[in-house]
């Protein structure tokens, strides 16, 4: 028993000498989601038309400039909140949003895998499908083309846009929602703490 609640205390102090790094797990996770969030947004922004009519049509979505204008307001607008950490919370509900819209709308049919990779357990009819297609472009560009080249950056594969990029931002997101942007790193906590002194 001795040996044990030393253990708990080693366990204690410890956690307490990490609790002023507290806030860098959320100033992680948002460095990690501004730039993917930004950049989504301004693709949509500078090519409005086309999301618009992307959203419309293949989506089916009513409403599509409006719908279109709020995604890229979200993402765009919100990516860059989240960089500086300013309304962290508030600015997750509707970069959520956006994300179950892309993961419902857009990627579900197509299973939970982002890039096809047929040696995954999660692997679906149409990932397996798509190594014979890659099989088959490898071979057309090591016979017609300089495929040293073309795979220099790294090797051909096939895109799958499944769920798993939508469900991962989400899951970040819903984290954030939990904790804020962070103590020390955001500024919501000097927001915060001024606040509290003058109110004090």
């Amino acid at each position: 028993m001795a040996t044990l609640a030393r253990v708990e205390g080693l366990y204690n102090q410890a956690i307490e000498y990490t609790k002023p790094a507290d806030g860098l797990a959320p100033l992680l996770l948002r460095l990690i989601l501004a730039p993917v969030m930004i950049q989504a947004g301004y693709n949509k922004l500078i090519s409005f038309e086309n999301t618009a009519a992307w959203f419309g049509g293949s989506l089916g979505m009513p409403l599509p400039e409006v719908m279109a204008a709020l995604a890229i307001g979200a993402e765009f607008f919100g990516g860059m909140l989240l960089l500086v950490g300013l309304a962290t919370r508030l600015i997750t509900i509707p970069l959520m949003v956006t994300m179950l819209v892309a993961a419902l709308a857009v990627h579900w049919d197509n299973g939970w895998l982002a890039i096809s990779d047929s040696s995954s357990w999660l692997a679906n009819d149409r990932v397996l499908e798509a190594a014979e297609r890659k099989s088959r472009a490898i071979s057309i560009l090591r016979e017609h083309g300089n495929y040293r080249y073309l795979s220099g950056r790294g090797s051909i594969t096939i895109l799958n846009n499944g769920i798993e990029f939508a469900a991962m931002y989400f899951v970040m997101l819903l984290s954030l929602f939990f904790t804020g942007g962070g103590r020390y790193t955001s500024v919501d906590y000097y927001i915060d703490r001024f606040r509290n002194r003058a109110s004090s």
